[in-house]
């Protein structure tokens, strides 16, 4: 097998064992809180420190892994997320969880990040689109498996179970990063900003810290407003820093090329809405029409379903159609399906409930992939490193707040229907308020370019092949235009 496809299966496996958590977790949501005596609207802290964890530590990871080598990183980002998972096993508090799921998120921030870091310096342009499908199609089987799986040991067995699903997983990705992962690292890498990591870490985790505790109280009012004001002053803080540091740890500079721009913006509105997904629907499943969790596991993965089933066409209709016109029509498309969510009822037939389910995962899906892969169209090699880091962390940080939004629409529901309690007819706004966020990503997606990302979507090419002579093109139909540069990692490629 060439790079471009066992590079990315490799990668897959931590993939495919952080989301085979993450879609257990949130089946097993009403019980874990059930057992540790907490009210389920709380758990939202253990989802929301996972991928806070995310972003505090995703900026050092392309740094450590130029230090210290990417295969050495992903291997000891394997070991301290199997830490964390029976940590979490071991748990018997919400305290305690969520500092378990703290630590699973720091071994995630070096995990996948370095990961995805690998391929992009492995494989070149031309095949990037393709790379990226091989790379989430062994772990789109994770949310697939996770919804069943996390629903059969919660209902026949004790939820903590879940946890040590993780091992073997994480122990055959060891095996395999030693076999096929290269020792990539940078010659030249400038050194880590301590200040800014500092000011960076601790900003973040207060504001979202703050921003999550509201709505149920789970800290004092004043408490929370303290941390989201001193985490707004600490990030301000940070921005001055990166602006008058000659290496900052997140390079907002990125941000002058606009596919790069438009797949952290557009693609954080996007994520807001689709992020409180995981959330949102196997509560309303189990709490609102009373299912087992096993009955709502056997639902919920029909969104991962169609996910997968998008990735073998989408590189075509990304060939056929380019980014920008894929990426506007589908950002409106995907908001509807995800606002459908919030009409189903007790007494909707568990047939269009999953047609719909699986129908909104293929829209979500290609989404991603075009986000995932424009970000990266114009950048250099010496750039994907930072811009890597700058993604992931935009991308956790919106994930966190489409869970907490959700949280909130649920809670503000919750109090307009005068009751404490959850109960179903609080889900229909909460579905229309992060849909809506999801469908702003609209307007920023209609500013690309209409050519933007040619090169990676394989528009360029077809463009070439159809001109005719005197068009840019050889009276063959092969493009006059250069081929591009060989990758970092790939010398003579």
């Amino acid at each position: 097998m060439r790079p471009a496809q066992i590079v990315p299966l490799v990668v897959a496996t931590a993939l495919f064992m952080e989301n085979t958590d993450s879609t257990v977790i949130a089946t097993a949501l009403p019980a874990i809180a059930a057992s540790l005596g907490a009210d389920p609207i709380a758990l939202k802290l253990a989802l929301t420190a996972y991928l806070v964890s995310l972003a505090i530590f995703i900026p050092v990871s392309g740094w450590a892994a130029d230090r210290y080598g990417a295969r050495n990183v992903f291997r000891a980002a394997l070991c301290v997320f199997m830490a964390g998972s029976l940590a979490c096993a071991a748990s018997n508090s919400l305290t305690g969880f969520v500092a378990a799921r703290f630590v699973q998120g720091m071994g995630g921030a070096m995990m996948v990040p370095v990961g995805r870091l690998v391929i992009l310096r492995s494989v070149p342009k031309s095949e990037l689109v393709g790379a990226l499908a091989y790379l989430t199609i062994p772990a789109l089987i994770g949310p697939i498996l996770g919804p069943p799986l996390g629903g059969f040991i919660t209902t026949y067995a004790d939820w903590r179970w879940i946890f040590f699903i993780n091992i073997p997983i994480g122990l055959a990705g060891i095996v395999l990063a030693s076999l096929y992962i290269g020792d990539i690292r940078e010659a030249e890498r400038p050194p880590l900003d301590v200040a800014g990591f500092l000011l960076s870490g601790a900003g973040l985790a207060l504001l979202m810290l703050g921003f999550a505790a509201t709505g149920r109280h789970l800290l004092p009012d004043g408490v929370s407003w303290g941390c989201m004001a001193v985490g707004l002053v600490l990030m301000g803080l940070y921005l001055r820093h990166a602006r008058t540091t000659e290496h900052p740890l997140i390079r907002l500079d990125l941000l002058r090329y606009p596919t790069f721009r438009a797949a952290v913006t557009g693609g954080s509105l996007f994520r807001i809405g689709t992020g409180a997904i995981p959330f949102l629907l196997p509560l309303m499943l189990q709490i609102g029409f009373g299912l087992d969790p096993l009955h709502s596991g056997l639902i919920t993965f029909a969104a991962a379903a169609g996910a997968l089933l998008i990735k073998i066409v989408g590189p075509r209709i990304l060939r056929a159609y380019g980014f920008r016109r894929v990426m506007v029509t589908n950002a409106l498309v995907a908001a509807g399906f995800l606002a459908v969510n919030g009409l189903f009822t007790a007494q909707t037939p568990h047939g269009i409930i999953v047609c719909v389910l699986l129908l909104g995962g293929c829209v979500r899906s290609l989404q991603f992939t075009c986000v995932n892969a424009i970000a990266y169209a114009d950048l250099e090699a010496r750039e994907m490193s930072a811009a890597t880091s700058l993604a992931s962390v935009a991308q956790q940080l919106s994930l966190s707040l489409g869970v907490s939004i959700g949280a909130l629409a649920l809670e503000g529901a919750a109090g307009w229907h005068g009751h404490s309690g959850l109960r179903a007819e609080d889900f229909p706004f909460a579905f229309l308020a992060v849909a809506l966020i999801s469908a702003g990503s609209f307007f920023v997606f209609r500013r690309l370019a209409p050519d933007a990302g040619a090169e990676v979507s394989g528009q360029r090419r077809v463009a070439g092949v159809q001109a005719g002579p005197g068009e840019g093109s050889t009276s063959t139909g092969r493009s006059l235009k250069p081929p591009p540069a060989p990758e970092h990692g790939r010398p003579g490629a």
